[in-house]
């Protein structure tokens, strides 16, 4: 789903309007709608800053929004299979059924993904017995890794943050 889609998806299940959502991110009132329609309908991607204001203001991680393009089985597929490389996902079949598995054993992103995948099935197990309300998991799924209180993850930054970084500390080193 492009962040288009995600981003009208949110927006309406906030029960917002275009014109509404567009002033919230500070658009002119005359002319928010147009542009939000914009962004919705994939006319123009949202640059970085953007996209963090609007997922503030739609109440989930920027994350959420601007999500890999899985919007075609083979597009599916590759993610899939870029995950088996880097992560060690593994498909098997148990009881007639197709599951997908993490091999741990494969790296520590792998053992990583095994811990946040894990903190998934708990939410969802939760939600399966009715100790959290559907709204309770949205939030969560929404917002992560905000709400997830399993574990403590370490940020990682964005390339862009990490060459900025790197420039700065260069700079630093030169000085001392």
């Amino acid at each position: 789903m492009a962040i288009g889609e995600r981003i009208h998806f949110f927006r309406i299940m906030r029960g917002m309007t275009q014109k509404y959502l567009g002033m919230l991110v500070g658009f002119p009132e005359r002319s928010a709608d147009v542009r939000l329609a914009q962004y919705e309908t994939g006319s123009r991607k949202p640059k970085a800053d953007l996209t963090a204001a609007l997922a503030q203001a739609l109440d989930v991680a920027p994350q959420a929004l601007d999500i890999p393009d899985i919007d075609s089985y083979i597009g599916l597929m590759h993610t899939l299979f870029a995950l088996e490389d880097i992560y060690g996902l593994t498909i098997s079949e148990t009881n007639g059924k197709i599951c997908l598995k993490v091999n741990k054993d494969k790296n520590k992103d792998a053992a990583e993904l095994l811990k946040m995948l894990s903190a998934w099935k708990e939410q969802a197990d939760k939600l399966s017995a009715e100790e959290i309300s559907k709204e309770d998991y949205d939030q969560w799924r929404y917002n992560y890794p905000k709400f997830d209180n399993s574990q403590h993850w370490a940020k990682v930054p964005s390339k862009e943050l990490s060459d900025s970084l790197a420039e700065v500390f260069k700079d630093k080193l030169k000085t001392d």
